[in-house]
């Protein structure tokens, strides 16, 4: 499928909590189509940018632009209903239901009656090569499935653009790999937008086609990915200065 012409894109973006600017003007740019990784050490900010693009979080200041639409201060479900969905840090399956029963939420969501919720993630699970987990309890899946369903939850929202927020984290290689398949395939087949906060920078390295650093609320440098490995800032930031001849370890 060929990508959409259109683009999100964060302008200026600041979150200030009295004193402290978690978010400090940040600029970046998630296209249709495309996987941009954004990584920094613990407490850089990543998580409070995807709540103000989300509409979790009120921004201080600065824009977020949908094409050439301004939805900064749309609330989360007006912006999931005009293409810009989700996933959180911790998987937040609907565990008393089926896998069915959950991904059909995600098209419930955004305005679906259920008889073609249904049938939506009945599609979206055989697409995925999920179908032989549809009937099973999500309370009794592994952490790598439940995090699968969770993510296709929020594709069968028909998202534009994606945004996941820690998805391997707790997983293992294999599990990680499941991961990374399926968010190649929306990026792909879809042509959707997928903007990836991760601490696993092997993950991000192998999926992204660019990749956006963050220290401390600030933008460090956003490049390809091999760039990004080998600078000195990004390993100053992550290792508080340790030499390049570490730079596989970030």
């Amino acid at each position: 499928m060929t990508p959409p012409n259109t683009s999100m894109s964060v302008n200026g973006l600041g979150v200030h909590f009295g004193g402290v600017r978690a978010v400090d003007g940040v600029d970046l740019t998630v296209e249709g189509g495309q996987v941009l990784g954004l990584i920094g050490p613990n407490g850089a900010g990543k998580t409070t940018l995807i709540n103000a693009i989300t509409g979790f979080q009120r921004c201080s200041v600065g824009s977020v632009l949908d094409a050439d639409r301004d939805v900064t201060r749309w609330k989360p479900e007006r912006l999931a209903r005009a293409g810009i969905a989700r996933t959180f840090q911790g998987v937040r399956t609907f565990r008393g239901l089926s896998v069915l029963e959950n991904v059909q939420m995600g098209g419930i969501a955004v305005g679906l009656r259920k008889r073609a919720a249904r049938r939506r993630a009945e599609d979206l699970l055989e697409r995925l090569g999920l179908d032989a987990l549809a009937d099973e309890p999500a309370g009794d899946l592994s952490q790598g499935d439940e995090r699968l369903v969770g993510i296709s939850r929020a594709v069968a929202m028909r998202p534009r653009f994606l945004l996941l927020d820690e998805p391997v984290a707790g997983l293992n290689k294999s599990e990680a790999d499941r991961v990374a398949a399926l968010v190649d395939w929306i990026r792909k087949e879809l042509g959707c937008g997928v903007l990836v906060v991760e601490h696993n920078v092997g993950f991000i390295m192998g999926l992204c086609d660019r990749v956006h650093v963050m220290s401390s609320g600030k933008t460090v440098m956003e490049g390809l990915p091999a760039a990004v490995r080998e600078d000195p800032k990004v390993i100053s930031a992550y290792l508080g200065g340790t030499t390049p001849a570490t730079a596989g370890t970030v």
